[in-house]
Parts: C-alpha cells; structure tokens; sequence
C-alpha cells in the first residue's frame, strides 16, 4: 500500500488507492468518494480516476545494524543514485583508520611525561608530603634487599679474579680493581636492577590499578593535575634515594670483598683498603651517583608511564608491570653504556698507584 501527496495552487487532495503506470511516470489515484477531494474539484459522483504527472523515484530501503543500541536503522536510497544496488559510503581517507602501534605512543607517553615532570619541577609544583612518602618507600625500604645483593655480587666477583691476581702476584692491585669495578660499574647498575625489580613494578601496578579502576580520572575531576600527585613525587624519591643506595652498596659490597680475600686467599684486609684509597678517585665515586640518579629517572618515568597507558583490566595491569621492568631494565643498560663512554673514555691510568 502506498501513499501519495500533491499540492497544487487549486486543490490537494490524498489517498491510498494509487498506482504508478513505470512507461509515462503518471500516477493514478482513485477517488471513491468525493469528500476525498478538494469542494473545488468537480467530479461525479462515481469512481474517478485522475492522472497526475507526478514523477516518482525508485527508492530502496535498506536497513543497517547499529553499533550504539543494537538496534536497526533503516534508510531510503535512490537507484538512480546508487548503479550497484548498495549504499553510498564515503571512500574513506588515508590513513584515516590507521592507529599507531602500542609500543610507539607508549614510547613518546615516556618522553611526555618526562617533559611534563621536569616542567612541575621547574615551576616548584610538587606534592612534598607524597614525596616524602615515595622516598621512605624507595629508599629505607629497600636497603635490606640492596645491600644483600650487592655483598653476594662482591663477593662472587671476587671469587672469579682474586686466585688470577695472587697467581700473577699482583696482590697489591687486587683492592684497586675492586673499588673501580664497583664504584664504576656494579653498584650503580646492581642497584637500579634491584629497584627496577621492587620498585618499577610496584609503582607500574599501583598506577595500572587505578588507571583502569578510573581513580586517575576522578583525580581530574576534582581538579587534581595526577603528574603533581602521582608522577613527580616518585621521579623525585627515585632520583634523591638511588645515589644514596648506591653509596651504601659501594661500601658493603667493597667490605664483604675484602673480608672474603682475607679469608679465603690470605690477602690482608690493609693491603686491600689502602690499594683502594690509592686507586680511587672523588669522580669515580661521583660519577656513580650521576649514574643512579639517571637510572631512577628512567625506572620511575617509565613505570609511571606504563602504568598510567594501561588498559584492559587486570590482564592489562600484569602485562604493564611487567613490561616496565624489561624496558627500565634495556634503558638501565643503554644508560650505562652511554654514561661509562661519557665518563670514563680517557680513563686506565688509576691502578698504576696500587701496582
């Protein structure tokens, strides 16, 4: 059944008895009564049959799933529009669906955010009671574990060199080579390791947790800025406690070394700290603090980073956990590896005061 509707200067008129002749395009509407029509119109008091040069398109209708309520949405479209008998769809543009991969935005959220936290730092907003809070966290809460490490890792890398020295009879340069190797190059990065283990995935987990459970969002809605709150503070704490961690591990990994060569190979305990006193210098001891601050920046900025991109529930929280640990721990050894080029490219000089 179909309805048609025509307006004319005279007369309008509408009705449900119509039928379209497809070869001439009139239509033929059938009047059965008279009070259908217009009092102007004179027709009899019978059936009339009126032509009207109304022109009708062919429509299509075509109804479409929608993805917003599930339910259907129809739509009407011309033939003559349309030659495949389909819906005209705007071509997309290039790349207008393309998404960048994950790890590529993940990647410049760590450069935002280190750009963002330096700015906070800069114009002196920083949350210092959550600061406070953060260091007792990174530094007096992990001494234990950093500082059994270290001794085990002193120790074992004693074990691997001392015999060749004593062989060699260079037991004087043993203290030497043990207080360069450690302040230069095992405590700094044994000590990020440890932290980017304890540390990184706690604060990557912490921030995962409520970035999906939208605790970060509320923080925005109450007017909070969550780098002030959450991001700098850890940045800050992971930098001031990382050197300070670094220095601690230093003296007792250079302590359990001297003890275990005492002990074990007969070498003195004198012989090895005053090799050490003459082989040391105030910027090796330096430049391992730079060191570890460097690497708590990129632990802390990294873990943030990762932890505040996370998304898919718990899945997505244990998958940026431990994601932030593998990239703190590349960025750990990329660091390295630049800072010791920096540091130390003129460097072998030193263990000539110990021979």
């Amino acid at each position: 059944m179909q309805t048609a509707f025509y307006s004319h200067p005279v007369f309008c008129f509408s009705c449900r008895n119509l039928s379209i002749n497809p070869k001439s395009g009139l239509v033929k509407i059938r009047a059965p009564y008279l009070s259908q029509l217009d009092s102007k119109c004179e027709f009899n008091r019978r059936p009339h049959i009126y032509n009207s040069p109304i022109t009708i398109k062919p429509n299509r209708l075509f109804v479409l799933p929608n993805t917003d309520d599930g339910h259907p949405t129809a739509s009407t479209m011309d033939d003559e529009m349309n030659t495949n008998h389909a819906p005209n769809v705007i071509s997309p543009m290039f790349l207008s669906n393309w998404s960048p991969p994950r790890y590529l935005w993940r990647g410049l959220s760590v450069l935002i955010l280190a750009g963002q936290v330096i700015m906070k730092i800069l114009k002196g907003k920083v949350h210092w009671r959550n600061t406070l809070q953060q260091l007792e966290r990174v530094g007096p809460k992990s001494v234990g574990v950093c500082l059994l490490t270290s001794a085990f890792v002193g120790m074992a890398f004693t074990i691997q060199f001392v015999r060749e020295f004593t062989r060699l009879g260079l037991n004087r340069s043993v203290g030497g080579v043990l207080a360069l190797a450690f302040s230069r190059e095992l405590s700094p990065v044994v000590t990020a390791i440890v932290v980017a283990g304890r540390i990184g995935s706690a604060f990557a987990a912490e921030l995962g947790t409520m970035q999906v459970s939208e605790q970060i969002d509320t923080l925005r809605v109450l007017g909070s800025d969550p780098v002030d709150y959450l991001v700098t503070p850890r940045v800050i704490a992971s930098c001031i406690a990382l050197p300070l961690l670094t220095l601690l591990c230093f003296t007792l990994g250079l302590a359990s070394s001297a003890l275990l060569a005492d002990g074990v190979y007969g070498i003195s305990i004198n012989i090895i700290l005053d090799s050490a006193q003459r082989s040391l210098r105030a910027w090796d001891i330096i430049s391992a603090m730079i060191k570890s601050g460097a690497f708590g920046a990129i632990i802390s900025i990294v873990s943030c980073a990762w932890g505040v991109t996370t998304m898919g529930g718990a899945k997505g929280v244990g998958e940026s956990t431990t994601s932030a640990v593998v990239i703190s721990l590349v960025g750990i050894f990329i660091a390295d590896f630049a800072l010791s080029c920096c540091f130390f490219q003129g460097a072998g000089d030193q263990l000539k005061n110990c021979v």
